[in-house]
């Protein structure tokens, strides 16, 4: 029997495999932050190709926190409403749909990457003033952001949990708080980043407070029976930045907060960073924060071979394998893997001649 293609239990919520697709930003929404048919397609086809667990890219609880203006947005009512046909799309298919819930921080109001110029949008473009734990900005062509006041930090608190509230008004089964890539809830973890000498700064407990009230109100605005996922940044990768002795501790923290597993990836704080890239880089990030923190995680990370998922899994570095590009270039890898691992798929029956 495969072990990737067991179902996982996560509260009330059960995942048909340990197959997800990881939040991928396709900067496709129009300057209201509504998604369109893009999102529509994009996320419906990998849930007609067997994903287990959908999880939409980084959408923003507030419209400052876009990392572009063409990224999706859950600030309002409208924002629900055009949701709402792509979570019952996905659903239909035997996935879930999860949402994840992002802040970009001071990396905010930045040009797509396939747009013409670089860097910080200007106001004529769109553009905004972003915000961060200081007045730093992340790179010389970004926005310089304004400093968060203790209001202002209890404003995007507040935020994430409307948001999380709307995204279970839209359909979305789970949701997944972004506190990875140097977007703003990983700028408050860092020391990178956080220079802070409020409760929200100084040392580890200060800087994992933000992250953790987050965690809290995003919990207790979904209720008992969601599930709630955490991305965040293992280890920055930069010496005297975060480690992975640090998200043992965080994600410690996080399951007393309500959160039921640790997605684990890495860096993005710091462009100096010096990345171990190859296949499966951030299993070991993963495998770590499973056996000293007693949590469950998500691998993600260049896995792209069904045997080396499953080896994941199967090995207990994991509990869920999250892809990414892969299924950029296959939205029906979980549907070959099973074949090839022996498992049983049911493919739906327009495509079923093709098996």
């Amino acid at each position: 029997m495969s072990a990737l293609f067991t179902p996982l239990a996560l509260r009330g919520v059960t995942l048909p495999n340990r197959v997800a697709m990881a939040p991928m930003c396709q900067y496709s929404a129009g300057p209201d932050g509504l998604p369109t048919d893009w999102h529509r397609i994009h996320l419906g086809s990998r849930a007609v190709g067997g994903v287990g667990l959908i999880i939409t890219e980084a959408t923003a609880v507030v419209p400052e926190g876009r990392i572009s203006p063409q990224d999706t947005g859950l600030w309002s009512g409208a924002h629900v409403d055009a949701w709402r046909p792509i979570t019952a799309l996905v659903a239909a298919q035997g996935a879930v749909p999860a949402m994840q819930l992002a802040h970009a921080g001071f990396k905010a109001s930045t040009y797509r990457p396939w747009a013409a110029h670089r860097g910080g949008v200007p106001d004529a473009d769109g553009g905004w003033t972003p915000v961060g734990p200081g007045s730093e900005a992340f790179l010389p062509d970004y926005r310089r952001p304004t400093a968060l006041d203790e209001a202002g930090v209890a404003g995007v608190v507040e935020a994430f949990a409307v948001a999380a509230g709307r995204a279970i008004d839209a359909g979305f089964q789970a949701v997944e708080i972004h506190a990875a890539h140097g977007y703003l809830l990983h700028e408050f973890l860092s020391p990178l980043t956080n220079h802070r000498t409020d409760a929200y700064g100084g040392d580890r407990a200060g800087r994992m407070r933000l992250t953790l009230e987050v965690a809290r109100a995003v919990r207790a605005a979904v209720g008992e029976s969601v599930p709630v996922l955490t991305r965040i940044s293992a280890t920055d990768w930069v010496h005297g930045g975060w480690t992975v002795e640090d998200s043992v501790v965080l994600a410690g923290e996080l399951a007393a907060a309500g959160v039921d597993l640790v997605d684990a990836s890495s860096g993005g704080a710091s462009a100096a960073a010096s990345i171990p890239v190859g296949p499966g880089y951030q299993v070991p990030l993963a495998a770590r924060i499973r056996r000293d923190a007693g949590v469950p995680t998500g691998a993600v990370g260049l896995i792209v071979e069904p045997e080396h998922a499953e080896q994941i899994v199967a090995g207990g570095e994991a509990d869920l394998v999250l892809l990414g590009r892969e299924l950029l270039r296959d939205p029906y890898w979980a549907r070959r893997a099973a074949a090839k691992l022996g498992a049983e798929s049911h493919w739906p029956n327009q495509y079923a001649r093709a098996v």
